[in-house]
């Protein structure tokens, strides 16, 4: 077979919530992929057949391995001879500035085995700017090779939702671009073969300001209900109602519900990237982003002094006390504690001395160091205070509203005489 009848030889870089069902999804359509990444125990457990995460079953990997087209592996030289590679590795904050090490460190490797013809892909949020201004230059220095004249070089933004089941990678559409129109065609091509729709873009900036902008929308959005939860109760009006009386409008007003706070990779993180990139390019506060993330990232101190009002009210203290938060991932029906408010209120609580206990059958029991419970009967009816931070399916909400002595419900999932909501 000669390399224009075989199959696409894909290497995705990073193998997490993001990288692997693109590479599995790649698998499944055909192509030759190689799931590389750095942390040496997932790939071999990624190859022994068990996922680690929640939406790729054990089923579906065990079938993408077995038609021997997927190769997980933490080995650079499996990279050697690849026709596409998408880049998909964090991009955090550290001491609230973009950190793009892993960005860096996966274009030196690729760099290092570009061959004339090829296309690389960055899905990994960052700031306008990223693919032409740092992932070009390393992939040029590290190959050799001129990004449009000799390789193809381009941007899409991932848009994987963890734990939804009607939105997957295949039929969500995908926003394309390349730094030129045969960059754009080449990214395009690939895609076409993995989502229903795509939705090409003039240019990498573009395409990098969509994803920034579709998750401020949503930060600043959750800010202004979190904020208003808060007012209305001290206003004593039921912001709930309220919301649900909005909804009804078939134009010009979208829901949003209040919660103890945000977390996972995106809304704590991302909108960070956009305000950086207009205060160090054009010295101006993006003023709507730090006010949303002020709000925002005070929303669990506001759950702590809810509930420290509340055992006041009954003549306790919640030093001492006995207190169940029952969800800790960021994310209903997931198992992601990544920058998860939940794990801000544990804290907090533990900081004041109340003996915390976790609910969460989704998370790992080394995720928190504190105890992991089974949500039973006897566990709520041991617990002094209750706070329910993530709205599982799991969760029997009938039995906590009936039985618990005490309930701060973050989620408006529960009814009962001794349940207040945010």
């Amino acid at each position: 077979m000669s390399r224009a009848d075989s199959p696409t030889r894909l290497v995705v870089i990073g193998q997490g919530y993001v990288g692997l069902p693109l590479a599995l999804r790649a698998t499944e359509v055909g192509m030759d992929v190689v799931g590389f990444d750095v942390d040496g125990p997932k790939t071999k457990r990624l190859a022994a057949g068990s996922s680690h995460v929640e939406d790729v079953s054990d089923e579906r990997l065990a079938a993408a391995l077995a038609t021997g087209h997927y190769h997980p592996t933490d080995d650079p030289d499996r990279l050697d001879g690849f026709d596409v590679t998408v880049i998909d590795v964090p991009t955090p904050l550290v001491d609230g500035v973009p950190h793009l090490g892993h960005v860096e460190d996966s274009s030196e490797l690729v760099g290092s085995h570009l061959r004339p013809g090829a296309t690389v892909v960055l899905e990994s949020t960052s700031y306008p700017g990223t693919t032409e201004e740092l992932v070009g230059p390393i992939l040029e220095e590290r190959s050799g090779l001129v990004a449009g004249r000799d390789f193809h070089l381009g941007y899409s933004p991932e848009r994987i939702d963890p734990g939804n089941t009607d939105w997957r990678l295949e039929n969500t559409p995908q926003v394309v671009a390349g730094i030129d129109d045969a960059s754009l065609q080449a990214v395009s091509t690939f895609y076409e073969r993995i989502v229903c729709h795509t939705v090409p873009v003039s240019g990498t900036r573009e395409a990098e300001l969509t994803k920034l902008l579709e998750n401020t929308f949503r930060h600043v959005n959750i800010a202004l209900v979190n904020e208003l939860a808060m007012f209305a109760a001290d206003l004593d009006i039921d912001l709930w109602e309220a919301i649900d009386a909005a909804s009804t409008k078939p134009f010009g007003y979208l829901r949003f519900t209040p919660g103890p706070g945000v977390g996972g990779h995106c809304l704590p993180i991302d909108p960070s990237y956009l305000s950086w990139k207009v205060r160090r390019s054009l010295g101006q506060p993006f003023r709507f982003v730090e006010l949303a993330n002020d709000v925002n990232e005070h929303m669990p101190d506001y759950v702590i002094r809810r509930l420290m009002l509340a055992f006041n009210r009954r003549g306790r203290s919640v030093s001492g006390a006995r207190v169940l938060v029952v969800g800790i991932a960021y994310k209903k029906n997931t198992g992601d504690a990544r920058e998860a408010p939940g794990t801000v209120i544990a804290q907090l609580l533990a900081g004041l001395g109340a003996d915390v206990r976790i609910a969460d059958p989704h998370v790992p029991d080394d995720v928190v160091p504190y105890p992991i419970v089974d949500l039973t009967s006897d566990e709520v009816d041991a617990a002094e205070g209750i706070v329910l931070v993530t709205d599982h399916d799991a969760f029997d909400f009938d039995m906590i509203g009936s039985r618990a002595r005490y309930v701060l419900d973050t989620r408006n999932r529960l009814t009962g005489t001794n349940v207040e909501r945010l």
